[in-house]
């Protein structure tokens, strides 16, 4: 799939889409914004040229909670992220 964005991440980095977390509790609490933690599972977005990224892209991932680049572009936060961030990839 190619990359919806125009960015093409260099070496070993991997562009991620932060997925949020629920905005409610499993005991039906609704959470406010500053109460909710930075999210640690995305989706895969584009990855650099360096050929030892285990992931592709659509993989849905658990990164390091606090790690790579915030940034938004066109309404949308994407994460740019060293490979070696990458904890695992997840499976549906």
């Amino acid at each position: 799939m190619a990359s919806p964005v125009k960015i093409q991440p260099l070496g070993t980095r991997v562009l991620v889409r932060p997925l949020e977390q629920e905005a409610k509790t499993s005991s039906g609490l609704y959470l406010p914004e500053t109460a909710k933690e930075k999210p640690q599972t995305g989706v895969v977005i584009a990855i650099g040229d360096d050929e030892t990224i285990k992931v592709k892209p659509d993989d849905k991932v658990l990164f390091a909670k606090y790690s790579g680049t915030e940034f938004k572009m066109d309404g949308v936060e994407y994460l740019l992220l060293d490979a070696n961030d990458l904890l695992a990839r997840l499976e549906d």
